[in-house]
């Protein structure tokens, strides 16, 4: 059996961050994983903007709620199922992406916890550090073929570590550093690579 390990926002579903920013009209929650490597430093520009402007789970809740799965992306995963395992490696958390999982069929999702205080939120656990590269690791340990794909910075250490790393629809910058990586620009087109790739390893 070969495991295919997706990012979400970004391949799966819309940037839950952006959709916040859209719906405020707050500029500075437009910054992604696509523009500051830095997870941390991120993640506490992020609470710092919630905090600000008195934002908590109830706006986080509201915009998740309006949220699809991006076109594509349930042709996708129904395409893949019958020949791989399937598992979603996220930086987002539980308590945001969760509501999504039914559009997408219920994938396995490896993410992160959020931390409140009634409806503000306080901070966020990581489930553990790099933890995109941790999981691969241990897929491959186990002596499981791993083909991955994710979007932005956060996914590279994956991408790098699995047998095939797959870039989807990434930004310039991106293609540029990591041209050892191959790249998708649509659903169809990953999924063309990701059985091309399966038949292989």
């Amino acid at each position: 059996m070969k495991l295919v390990c997706l990012d979400l926002e970004g391949v799966l579903i819309p940037e839950i961050w952006l959709g916040l920013a859209e719906r405020t009209g707050i500029e500075e929650l437009k910054v992604t994983t696509r523009d500051n490597p830095d997870y941390d430093n991120l993640m506490c520009h992020r609470l710092a903007v919630l905090k600000k402007h008195n934002l908590g789970m109830k706006a986080l809740n509201q915009v998740v709620a309006k949220m699809s799965p991006l076109e594509g992306a349930v042709e996708l995963i129904e395409r893949l199922r019958p020949r791989f395992q399937i598992v979603i490696l996220s930086d987002t958390f539980y308590e945001l992406a969760m509501p999504l999982m039914a559009g997408l069929g219920w994938p396995t999702l490896l993410c992160h916890r959020l931390t409140f205080s009634d409806d503000a939120v306080t901070g966020y656990v990581l489930r553990q550090v790099d933890p995109k590269f941790h999981a691969v690791d241990a897929f491959k340990k186990i002596n499981l073929p791993v083909i991955a794909a994710g979007d932005s910075y956060n996914d590279i250490s994956m991408l790098q570590h699995a047998d095939v790393g797959i870039l989807f629809r990434p930004p310039k910058a991106l293609v540029e550093n990591y041209p050892e990586l191959t790249v998708a620009t649509n659903h169809e087109e990953l999924g063309d690579k990701i059985e091309c790739f399966g038949s292989s390893l």
